[in-house]
């Protein structure tokens, strides 16, 4: 018996000495090796990661105008584990919200802990439909604070600026480009929830602050920019064209001053924009440019030394028959210097200039000038143009290529074309953006004006820019584009249009104007483009009397804002003398 005794007592210690093991090494268990995981589970419970907004950067142009910046709104956001009366709940958000019942109801089934309302809430909406969620002690719905964007100027510069998402991301434009520098980082902090939903600040956890998005800076000044932007409205109502683009540069560095074109869009209503407005053509849009392409052909003739500017060229009386096919001018021309055929905007002279450089060397100048590749400009969307290799050419492309014909470019090359005539024969890369800030000014980059290679001499340019002078004459086909009191180099340009099917449209163009002043020392290069324009005759539309006078005003306009003094009184043309252009404007 005394065994037994003895055995049921070790038994029963053996018993609990094993319970309490079992015990011992489940505490152990739970609260070492499963820790994390049971942790996790009670923080989803209360705890939950709220992200912290970065606010966007803001943009600005040269002179620190704000163009995009943001406004205070508030996200109306539901935790559903939360909710203590939907019944009461719903009707306070439809009516403070303005959204339908059944949409409401949707979102708030289930247990999903972050459920978006509506966004962009603005912040006295937000406060009051606090306030009665307070009184009536109803819980599970929160507030995040947040920005809208908003574009003081509306439609101007709606191309260049483009527009945010709801997301906040960039889309189109400067805010699509520099998307990296504008968006910030977001931040976040982790909070617990009582039982009744309402935060433990005592237990709040881990934090970040976000790092604000930093100010673009872009080259654009905006008194510049409303300028081009009344002349080209100007425009539009009086020739009805079916697009129109302008352009200002500062040649020497490369810098865009103003660039607009039509149609446009508000950017603030841009969900109620149509693909057709929200095109910048003057990155997207290819087109013939017509004689403007000249001084690409005669800056080719020039600078392989194959002609002098008093060269004279016999012209063929105006008409010349080449490859089994004619060649016309828009009047009869014997003899003309390499000057006079800029001046006179000869076809024929321009072909044989491109002739006695020969068609390789002729096509690299064309390539050198820019034209079939990206310029590299801040703005997304770019193309490249179409230039085709003299292999694909035909046997008359050597006569139609030097007059501006079967080849694709966009108004941007053209305005760098004309650019590097005005600086000497350095081709730059395009710049829209000019610097990056923080707020407080502390300068994050800059972006310096950028060579990509000189594609003639300083001499050759200077020929050039000196023949364009007597463009703007009465000699030339662009006395209209004259400005008192400055001298002024540039060239017209009218190409039929291109019929996508095949062909040209008939008795349908593209008028331009390209031209920079002060002659000598330009401050600005600028681009006239109307395409279609309706003129009351058809004998007037050219580029010398539509696009020319369009220039003329907003060059006055911009030279009295840039304080430009005049150094030499020059007499605006009779309307006799605008009148009898008619015979010598050309395509």
């Amino acid at each position: 018996m005394k065994w037994n005794s003895r055995i049921r007592c070790a038994l029963v210690c053996l018993f609990f000495t094993a319970l309490f093991s079992l015990f011992s090494f489940r505490l152990v268990y739970l609260q070492m090796i499963k820790h994390d995981e049971y942790a996790g589970l009670a923080a989803e419970k209360h705890v939950y990661k709220q992200p912290i907004f970065a606010e966007r950067g803001s943009i600005l142009d040269a002179n620190n105008e704000v163009l995009a910046h943001n406004t205070p709104v508030e996200t109306v956001v539901a935790d559903a584990t939360h909710l203590n009366n939907r019944e009461a709940i719903l009707p306070l958000l439809r009516d403070a919200l303005d959204l339908p019942a059944d949409e409401l109801s949707e979102k708030l089934q289930g247990d999903r802990r972050y459920i978006v309302l509506k966004r962009e809430v603005p912040a006295a909406t937000a406060t009051a439909l606090r306030e009665k969620l307070r009184v009536q002690n109803l819980r599970g719905i929160y507030f995040e604070r947040d920005t809208t964007r908003i574009y003081p100027n509306g439609s101007m510069l709606c191309h260049v600026i483009g527009f945010t998402d709801f997301e906040h991301r960039g889309i189109q434009g400067v805010e699509s480009s520099m998307e990296e520098y504008l968006h910030g980082q977001d931040g976040y902090r982790f909070i617990e929830h009582n039982r009744a939903g309402q935060e433990i600040v005592l237990y709040r956890g881990q934090e970040r602050a976000p790092r604000d998005g930093y100010q673009v800076h872009l080259t654009i000044d905006l008194n510049l920019q409303n300028i081009v932007e009344n002349e080209i409205d100007a425009a539009v109502r009086e020739y009805s064209p079916q697009k129109a683009t302008i352009i200002l540069m500062r040649p020497q560095t490369g810098e865009i001053l103003a660039m607009a074109n039509r149609p446009n869009f508000d950017l603030n209503l841009r969900s109620e924009a149509k693909p057709e407005q929200m095109k910048n053509r003057a990155i997207i849009d290819m087109m013939e440019p017509g004689s403007t392409f000249k001084i690409v052909t005669a800056a080719a003739a020039l600078n392989e030394h194959k002609v002098r500017p008093d060269t004279t060229i016999f012209c063929e009386n105006g008409i010349w028959n080449f490859g089994g096919r004619p060649l016309h001018d828009h009047k009869a021309y014997s003899d003309l210097s390499v000057q006079d055929i800029l001046v006179k905007s000869s076809n024929i002279g321009a072909a044989k200039l491109a002739i006695s450089v020969g068609e390789q060397k002729f096509y690299e100048y064309i390539r050198r000038f820019g034209f079939g590749d990206r310029t590299g400009i801040e703005l997304p969307g770019e193309i490249p143009g179409v230039i085709r290799p003299p292999q694909s050419w035909s046997k008359i492309s050597i006569t139609r290529i030097p007059m501006g014909h079967e080849v694709a470019v966009t108004p941007l090359q053209m305005t760098l074309a004309m650019a590097t005539i005005a600086n000497g024969g350095k081709l730059m890369t395009p710049r829209i953006v000019k610097s990056i800030t923080t707020e407080d000014g502390k300068t994050i980059t800059t972006f310096s004006p950028t060579v990509l290679r000189q594609v003639i001499s300083p001499e050759t340019a200077a020929q050039i820019g000196n023949a364009l002078r007597g463009v703007v004459s009465d000699r030339g086909t662009a006395a209209a584009a004259a400005v008192p009191g400055f001298t002024i180099s540039g060239k017209t340009g009218t190409a039929q249009k291109v019929d996508p099917r095949g062909g040209y449209e008939q008795g349908k163009y593209v008028v331009s104007f390209s031209g920079y002043l002060p002659s000598d020392h330009p401050e600005f290069v600028g681009l006239v483009v109307l395409d279609d324009a309706k003129t009351s005759r058809p004998e007037l539309n050219y580029g010398g009397l539509v696009a020319g006078p369009i220039f003329a005003r907003i060059a006055e306009k911009a030279a009295r804002y840039l304080d430009l003094q005049p150094h030499e009184e020059l007499a605006k043309p009779s309307a006799a003398g605008r009148v009898a252009l008619t015979n010598a404007s050309h395509r």
